[in-house]
């Protein structure tokens, strides 16, 4: 029964992860972190297999926007090579962080976000 509730509760992160991912181009990882974590992962494999999640998420994304014609290709490609940076610097940074710290900044950015989307 155990198992049965776990593969449920993966399969509906999964889903909520898809459904942020497809509605706001982002906000997958707010819901698997912490639910990888929940399933005993430490903090930063979370965040890393939040990512490995969030890939294949906006790969689909980008598919279904693309054949909507919704997406504006040159603007995305102008950010592509500063967000690869980025992402890179994140990946060194996360080995450094401890996960108490890392804790935190999550929790900063996740109420930020919360802040901005409410009141900006």
């Amino acid at each position: 029964m155990k198992d049965f509730i776990k593969k449920q509760a993966k399969a509906l992160t999964g889903a909520l992860c898809g459904l942020l991912n497809g509605l706001f181009g982002s906000g997958g990882g707010v819901i698997a972190v912490p639910m990888l974590r929940l399933f005993g992962l430490e903090a930063r494999k979370s965040h890393a297999t939040s990512v490995a999640i969030i890939f294949f998420l906006s790969i689909m994304s980008v598919i279904a926007y693309g054949f909507r014609g919704s997406l504006e290709w040159k603007t995305a490609l102008a950010y592509v090579p500063w967000g690869i940076a980025g992402a890179v610097l994140g990946s060194l940074l996360l080995k450094k962080v401890p996960n108490s710290l890392l804790r935190r900044i999550f929790g900063v950015v996740v109420l930020a976000s919360a802040v901005r989307i409410l009141f900006l």
